[in-house]
């Protein structure tokens, strides 16, 4: 009976600490899709209140790392169980960096309501889908246990880089044609590498739902599809008059 009852104990800790990760997540699904909307709208005060809700997700990653530290100084949890605890820190840190970025993007969406707006701001939905697709899934397939879910997710962080490399030549053949593109075109270059960062760390999340049910992390190299390290941008050839 008490063997019965510390393992009922402890299930009922780790059901409370996937709950908390499980509203950090909510919070952070809905504060990238605010944020590309304040982009989009170029709406500053929903921009505003995005910066301000960070707050509660920060609060939530401290209250699953309390628990967690609680459960390993009390249980001492070994094989399965030690990898739940681990991978609860692992995931709300990630959740917890998913919603600074969506913070960092609705900074960036305030600066560029000053300014005229610029074309390419139309791949920055397109992006946000994705990259929303992607860390509700891995949330999921982290409270189901879903191994498919989860290597799905990871699989496509590529497309998201892919997207990520395209925008960011077209922001720089942009610059070049104008010069007073810069500012704002480097203000929508930084909210897409930001959304490009939320989607590695969606991938984060995806390699620790499988070392969690699995045992192993992943053995393959990560796919990457961001070519920007590498990209040049000629300026074009006007010719002579």
């Amino acid at each position: 009976m008490v063997g019965e009852h510390i393992v009922k104990s402890f299930d009922e800790e780790l059901k409370r600490l996937t709950n908390a990760i499980a509203r950090m997540g909510g919070l952070a699904e809905s504060q990238i899709a605010g944020a590309i909307q304040a982009v989009v709208k170029r709406d500053t005060e929903l921009a505003s209140g995005i910066v301000q809700g960070d707050q509660k997700i920060d609060d939530l990653e401290r209250e699953v790392d309390e628990r967690a530290i609680q459960l390993l100084a009390l249980r001492q949890p070994m094989a399965s169980d030690l990898r739940a605890v681990i991978a609860a820190l692992r995931i709300a840190s990630d959740v917890e960096r998913i919603a600074d970025y969506a913070a960092n993007v609705a900074k960036r969406a305030m600066a560029l309501s000053q300014m005229p707006p610029v074309r390419p701001v139309h791949a920055v939905p397109r992006m946000g889908k994705i990259v929303q697709e992607m860390i509700k899934d891995v949330l999921d397939a982290y409270a189901n246990r879903d191994v498919d879910k989860a290597v799905a997710v990871w699989n496509r962080d590529e497309e998201l880089d892919e997207m990520y490399s395209s925008l960011f030549r077209e922001l720089l053949t942009y610059m070049m044609e104008d010069p007073r593109n810069i500012t704002a075109s480097t203000h929508l270059l930084f909210i897409a590498k930001n959304i490009e960062r939320i989607g590695d760390h969606a991938t984060n999340i995806a390699e620790t739902v499988h070392y969690l049910v699995r045992g192993f992390q992943l053995r393959a190299a990560r796919p990457k599809g961001d070519a920007t390290s590498f990209t040049v941008v000629q300026p074009e050839d006007k010719g002579t008059a």
